[in-house]
């Protein structure tokens, strides 16, 4: 795969990868890619430097994705991207041209939550609700991943069966954290979301 690289950033150049170009603001590089989000198309246009965060949460306005500690460490920005949830604050948005991204918003609305959200409200899993997005993103592609069989590296003592353990949930969830401490709450909305899973 060819790549190259403008002020510093690489931008792998496949035709479904963003072309950093030369435009630029104050000397600044810029550039110019799509990001498909939830379903539909966004037309970007930002410096070559915007975080996948900056991107969704000042560029194009879904701020559901949280900015806490901004050094992937505390799992507040977290998004599914193609599947697999990452840390939006770490990642360009340029070097998503093409994936297939998934935010809080993607997963329901107030009207119709998704049955993870509907487990968070049941079992109050939220205090502040600062991280609640990140956790709900993060526990929804976990289930994805348990249903996959995998990560199996993860430890030892998990089951990779949709009937977790609190303490495979908890190793499992282990890069979203609550200040407030609601991670008994948390943990139960999980298990009763993948039980449900499981029995349908």
């Amino acid at each position: 795969m060819n790549a190259r690289s403008v002020a510093g950033v690489s931008c792998h150049g496949t035709a479904r990868r963003a072309a950093c170009s030369g435009t630029s603001k104050g000397g600044i590089a810029g550039m110019r890619t799509e990001l498909t989000i939830n379903g539909a198309t966004h037309a970007l246009e930002a410096d070559a430097r915007t975080t996948l965060l900056d991107a969704l949460r000042d560029h194009l306005g879904l701020t559901g994705s949280k900015k806490g500690c901004d050094h992937g460490q505390c799992g507040a920005c977290t998004v599914i991207v193609n599947g697999r949830r990452i840390n939006a604050c770490l990642t360009l948005a340029c070097m998503h041209d093409g994936d297939e991204i998934v935010t809080i918003e993607g997963l329901g609305t107030a009207e119709a939550p998704s049955e993870m959200q509907r487990a968070f409200v049941a079992h109050d899993g939220y205090q502040c609700g600062y991280c609640t997005p990140g956790q709900i993103c993060s526990a929804t592609a976990m289930l994805d991943e348990v249903a996959q069989g995998w990560p199996s590296h993860v430890s030892d003592d998990l089951t990779g069966e949709m009937d977790l353990s609190d303490a495979e949930i908890s190793e499992r969830m282990s890069g979203n954290l609550c200040r407030c401490a609601a991670y008994p709450n948390i943990v139960d909305a999980i298990r009763a979301t993948a039980r449900k899973e499981a029995a349908e």
